[in-house]
């Protein structure tokens, strides 16, 4: 069903800066073309009690733990308490929440990340949205672009949805655990309360509450 794969379904969006930018869609992917400016406008209405500016449209929350030799490029905005370790590649457009964690060698780029994502070690996170306490296993990425080149669709069961964007990574809903090594691959929806197993080649829509083992394998968790 296309409904689970909607914004309503997949996200508490009061655990994100950018909920205002997802009420205004349908489809999560439908946000990827205007983070960067949505973060340039909620740049002017952060407190400044809380965020303060590091670099040209770079605010990062005071109480945000940064740790030396990262790169972090605006527009970004880095929130309360969240840990960007060494390492780090951010390279814009990126809206990282609070009590997130930024590993060693991970690298950010047109993402959104609500809070409590942690993407610790060896990720690449690019033109993906990752929700409420989502995780990436140790070496997991979202691949972004096909390599034919050609525009991203969502294949689900029933449904097939031409998002009309060369470059889309993944969707994560709320409470999603992605196993140590695994490619999403372009399009790649992994609906909320769904886990994948480490060294997994993922492509479509994973269902709610599921196990993805392989390719044609995926379970009820509570099987």
């Amino acid at each position: 069903m296309k409904e689970q794969v909607t914004i309503k379904e997949l996200y508490s969006v009061d655990e994100t800066l950018a909920k205002p930018l997802l009420e205004q869609y349908t489809y999560p992917w439908e946000v990827l073309p205007h983070i960067g400016d949505f973060i340039l406008e909620l740049i002017k209405e952060l407190p400044k009690d809380i965020y303060e500016e590091r670099g040209e449209n770079v605010w990062i929350a005071r109480s945000a733990k940064i740790y030396p030799n990262n790169y972090i490029a605006g527009p970004c905005i880095i929130g309360e308490r969240t840990e960007v370790r060494p390492g780090a590649f951010i390279r814009g457009n990126a809206l990282v929440g609070n009590d997130c964690v930024v590993g060693n060698s991970t690298e950010l780029k047109n993402v959104i990340l609500f809070n409590h994502v942690q993407v610790p070690h060896y990720n690449y996170v690019g033109d993906s949205v990752l929700g409420f306490y989502s995780h990436m296993g140790a070496g997991s990425i979202t691949s972004n672009v096909k390599a034919d080149k050609t525009l991203v669709h969502v294949k689900g069961q029933d449904f097939d949805i031409d998002t009309g964007l060369k470059k889309f990574g993944a969707m994560l809903g709320d409470h999603v655990e992605i196993g140590c090594n695994s490619v999403l691959n372009p399009g790649s929806v992994i609906c909320n309360d769904s886990n994948v197993y480490p060294v997994s080649m993922v492509r479509g829509v994973v269902s709610p509450h599921s196990i993805y083992k392989s390719k044609g394998d995926i379970v009820p968790k509570n099987a």
